[in-house]
């Protein structure tokens, strides 16, 4: 790969160069090699060339409900459009709550286009109630936590959870959404909803379920990663415990960066989300959270 521009943070690179790659493996980085009479040379000028992406954050559907996705699409997905390695979700069915269901996303995944880090359920079957064996799952190959889909509903439930994640070496992903707060709404509540007359969720839902993770990380000091921020009530949040060194990140989605709930005005479904579209306001603030980059 001759002549592109070559991007790696973990390495310190940001060069014009060439990559050599011999039987699937990069064998060298740097000043194009000579070339030898069965090299293919392809000319990457103009072009960046960059590790795969990560993404933390991604819904398999798989086991139980391959009608919507399945580990082979979703991965083909993801590796055309340069994510090599993702992060699943345990609310599938069975919930991904068992040694049993890691192994087998594991075993499905070993050919597909992309590697699958499975995250295994907090509580057994999602219920918000028993916590699950996480030493188990994670001797099975579970690499994180999550009840994403839905919130540990107790901080009781979730700090014992965290002070056991924190005992075997997991971190915990968090759907942050204060379910009390939400009171049947379906759009974010605001200058639209109430134009709309449709019921709103306030974006305190979400920011008092975030300054509870946060607290609870404090003091568990179990690291805690807060799934698709959507208010910039919640990037103040994180950004102001990372200053203070609280183990949390925090993560986004595109639609959080460039949509608004002012699409709602059409009353067109495919807008409706959760968390849900914000405002032109929250918009910036995730861009600006995002521009932050790390904090510590």
């Amino acid at each position: 790969l001759a002549n592109a521009r070559i991007v790696s943070p973990a390495d310190g690179l940001d060069m014009e160069g060439s990559v050599r790659v011999a039987d699937g493996k990069i064998a060298s980085i740097g000043l194009l090699p000579e070339i030898q009479p069965e090299d293919t040379v392809i000319d990457a000028k103009g072009k960046v060339l960059m590790p795969g992406f990560v993404d933390m954050h991604v819904h398999l559907r798989d086991p139980g409900q391959t009608y919507k996705e399945d580990i082979f699409t979703g991965c083909r997905a993801a590796a055309a459009g340069g994510v090599t390695s993702m992060a699943c979700m345990p609310n599938t069915s069975p919930v991904c709550d068992t040694p049993a269901v890691i192994a087998e996303i594991l075993d499905t995944a070993r050919t597909a286009s992309a590697r699958v880090y499975p995250v295994a359920a907090v509580t057994r079957g999602m219920s918000g109630e028993e916590l699950t064996d996480f030493e188990a799952l994670k001797q099975a190959g579970a690499v994180a936590v999550s009840d994403d889909g839905r919130p540990v509903p107790t901080a009781g439930c979730m700090l014992r959870a965290m002070e056991k994640a924190a005992a075997c070496g997991l971190p915990i992903l968090s759907h942050c959404e204060e379910l009390s707060l939400v009171r049947g709404g379906v759009m974010n509540e605001g200058v639209v909803s109430r134009s709309l007359g449709v019921p709103g969720i306030h974006p305190a839902a979400e920011d008092a379920a975030t300054a509870r993770e946060i607290a609870l990380a404090a003091a568990s000091g179990c690291p805690v990663h807060i799934c698709h921020v959507s208010t910039r009530g919640s990037v103040a949040l994180l950004r102001d415990a990372r200053r203070r060194g609280v183990p949390v990140t925090g993560e986004t989605a595109p639609h959080y960066m460039l949509l608004t709930d002012a699409l709602l005005r059409g009353r067109d479904a495919d807008y409706r989300m959760n968390p849900p579209l914000r405002s032109d306001d929250d918009v910036a603030a995730i861009l600006a959270g995002v521009a932050d980059g790390p904090l510590t």
